[in-house]
Order: structure tokens, then sequence, then C-alpha cells
């Protein structure tokens, strides 16, 4: 995959240096020589990844990365610290200011690839997920309050699986002050815990003396329950080969034994906020989705979908032969309890007309609102005979009882419906729909609180 990669260092070699080999595999490199430039060039161009230098004069590495992290705007850019200072200490400082990963001066070539197509990878799949969670924004769905519950690096749900007592015991030990951690040492039963629970990470060793640890994380990866689950992998000093195999799998972090603690918190708490944000972007997303299926005051399908519905329907009953019949149904003098109670009272109502018309259609059938007064029912397998007595039915359910606005006011409700059935080779969806509507116009000319058929 391409991507867009900002090089961020003050000493022209260096940048040169990275520009090449990241050219070599088709990335689109800007230079930057300091960290004010840096942060103007991300307020105004597209970036997927920062390679951003540690030590420099002025705004250090540091400094600038904070600042990337709390605009708005670029906080969900993946920041990689490159540095001299292979000490646990900068690892840990780049991580308090939002760093996603580090690359150690003189930077290895596999990594450097690895790390930037997997960082770019995400941030494409970010940069969805957040244009479609704007939507949802501009359809009404609140957002602030829960993605800063969402972006909370505590109280994970963490299980280990390390088959090693004294290293296990040493990992649970600094994770249970912040988070709830479980060890588990068969990596079998880890697997089945991990589809099973609710997890947020899990930091897998590869040094398990019975399994192997990166096909613990392939599991993982292929199964739906934990695909997006973030993995941690311990790896053995040397151990190069597994650590780049772990990566270019998905691994989404990794720590070099013997472990620094804080580093180990620092990188653990990196990885449950991301999973938490991408968990939130997914389902905003998911009502997002719902939303703009869905009327927002029944519940019922709205017209939207039940016009894509019926385009995929008609064709496939045709082809096959199979009935297909369309009711709709119009609440008689809806206006006239608009103007007499209010618009409140009418949205009691038409919830009511809902509740009524969604219990007495079958599971088969599809239920929405139009919009107003109005509702549908798309009937599949439905000849005209049957249709109409599930329209006889709708109708004297609704007729029976009085609707309760509240505990003081009944309202005589009735409706009125229209019928039509597929039934010329040439029907299209907007065929069978005029007909059933002329069908609902007649039952309205004929007094309402009837049914009437499109044959009639």
């Amino acid at each position: 995959m391409t991507a867009r990669v900002l090089v961020v260092d003050d000493i022209l070699a260096n940048v040169k240096l990275l520009e090449a080999r990241l050219t070599a595999e088709y990335f689109e490199v800007i230079p930057a020589f300091s960290g004010q430039e840096a942060l103007d060039i991300c307020a105004r161009e597209r970036v997927d990844v920062v390679l951003l230098d540690v030590m420099m004069p002025g705004m250090d590495g540091f400094e600038t990365c904070r600042r990337i992290k709390s605009d708005p705007k670029t906080q969900h850019v993946p920041v990689v610290m490159v540095t001299a200072l292979d000490q646990p200490s900068a690892r840990v400082q780049g991580l308090e200011a939002g760093a996603d990963d580090f690359l150690t001066k003189p930077v290895d070539d596999i990594a450097l690839i690895t790390r930037v197509k997997n960082l770019a990878r995400l941030k494409v799949l970010n940069d969805e997920m957040l244009m479609r969670v704007a939507t949802g924004q501009k359809l009404g769905l609140p957002v602030e309050a829960e993605l800063q519950k969402a972006l909370a690096g505590r109280g994970g749900r963490i299980m280990i699986v390390d088959d090693h007592p004294r290293s296990a015991a040493r990992i649970l030990e600094a994770l249970t002050k912040t988070h709830d951690a479980f060890v588990e040492r068969e990596m079998h039963t880890a697997l089945i815990r991990l589809a099973e629970g609710n997890f947020d990470l899990v930091i897998v060793s590869l040094s398990l003396t019975n399994a192997d640890g990166l096909r613990l994380c392939s599991q993982v990866r292929s199964l739906d329950r934990t695909r997006h689950l973030p993995i941690i992998i311990l790896v053995e000093p040397g151990d190069e080969a597994r650590l780049l195999r772990g990566l270019d799998m998905g691994i989404n972090d990794y720590l070099i034994r013997p472990i620094d603690r804080h580093e180990m918190l620092a990188r653990v708490r990196t990885q449950i906020r991301r999973k938490r944000h991408s968990d939130f972007l997914r389902t905003r997303i998911e009502k997002s989705v719902e939303l703009s299926v869905t009327d927002a005051l029944t519940g019922l399908h709205n017209l939207r979908y039940m016009e894509g519905h019926l385009k995929t329907l008609v064709p496939d009953c045709l082809a096959k032969g199979r009935p297909l019949s369309l009711l709709i149904a119009d609440i008689d003098h809806f206006k006239n309890i608009n103007d007499t109670h209010g618009h409140d009272i009418g949205d009691v109502v038409l919830k009511e007309f809902a509740a009524r018309f969604r219990r007495n259609t079958r599971g088969i059938d599809l239920a929405c609102r139009l919009g107003g007064e109005e509702f549908l029912v798309i009937m599949p397998d439905t000849d005209i005979h049957r249709a109409y007595q599930v329209g006889e039915r709708l109708r004297s359910c609704i007729a029976a009882e009085p609707f309760s606005a509240n505990t003081d006011t009944k309202i005589k409700v009735t409706a009125s419906v229209g019928l039509a059935t597929l039934d010329q080779p040439d029907d299209t969806p907007e065929t069978i729909f005029k007909r059933a509507d002329n069908a609902l116009y007649a039952a309205k000319r004929r007094g309402r609180n009837r049914v009437v058929t499109d044959a009639a």
C-alpha cells in the first residue's frame, strides 16, 4: 500500500536516508526539518504517518508529538519516534507524549517498512470510520462524552499467556494495580477464553515451553470475535526473525525481555485506548447505519430501506414465480388528532399504531413507516386473498380499542388500507406501489376504516 509519510529530522542526511528507503517502497515522503515545520505541515496537509526524530534543537520530538496528539485534527495520525536513545526512559517519555511506536537508530529497513505499513493501514481504517461517525453526528448522534469514556486507558481486561511462573507473576503484579489481568498457561484454553470473554488486550510470550506463541497470535487474528483484539508479544533479545514475523501478521506491539515495568504499562495503556477508540467508532457506524434505515419515532424501517428492499424483492419474485403483496395503511383523520390534542399526543398515537402494526405482521413481512401517518407492509409469498386477511386483521386491531394517549385521554383511531399484488410480468416496484396507493385512496373515498384491493 502507499501512504504519505512525514519525515522530521533537523539533519538533512538523516531525512534523505529515510526518504530513499521509503520511496523505494512507493511511499510518498514529505520532509520537515523542525518540530514547528512538522506541525505546520500536519495542519495544512493530509499525513498518514509521522517519523519524528527525538533530538532536535528548539522544539524536541517529545513536545512535537505531544502537540500533534493534543490537536483534534491530528490526534489520530500515527507517530513513530526515531531516536538514538535506546533507553527505556526515553521510550516511556515518548509513549507518554502519545507516540505510537519507536525506531532506534540505525533504523533497520525491515522494521521501518513493516511499522510504517501497519500504522498507515490503521490510519486508513480510522479515517474511514471517522468519516462515517461524522455523518452520524450530522444525523444527531452525540459523541463527545462517549468518546472520552472510550479513550480511557485504565481498567482494562487483559490476558497474559505465559507458562513461566515467575515471569507471569511479575507481569501480573504490575498490571493488576490498574487493570483486571489474568494468566493463562495453556494456549488452547487461552484461545477459548479470549473468544468467550470481553478482553481489551492479550499479552503473548513467544517463549512458551510447549506451544508456539505466534500460532496463537495467528488464531486470534483469524477468529471473528478476536480479530480486532490488540496483541503485545514478549520477545527474547536477538529473536528479530520471529518479531518481524509477528509484525507481518498484525501484532500491535512488542516488549523485549527483560521487561521494563514502566514501558510495559505505557504500551498497555496505549493499546487499550486504541482498542476502545476503534470499538467506539465501529459502534457509532452501526448506530449510523441503523439510523439511516430506521424511523426514529416508531422503530420501523423507513422509506429508504423499503425502496431498496422492494427493488431486490420484486425482480426475484418475478423470476421465481413467487407471489408478493403490498399493503399501505393510513390513519384516518390524523390531522384532526394533531389539531385537537397536539403533536406530542399525535406522536404517541403514531408509536402505538406502529406497535399494533408490528404485532399483527408475520416474521417474513417487512413493516415500514413511509412518513407522516402512512405505513406499509411488504408481504413475500402472499397472494391477494391472504393479503386481504392480513389487512383486515390490521384494520380491526386498530379500530377495536381506543388509543391511550395518557391516563385521561382515550382516542378512537381507525385506518384505511390499500392492497396490491405482483401479477404482471412487467411489474416494477413503482407499479405495484402505485396500485396499492390507488387502492388506499379508493378506501378513503368509500368512507375510510376499510380494506380495498387494487382489483376491487
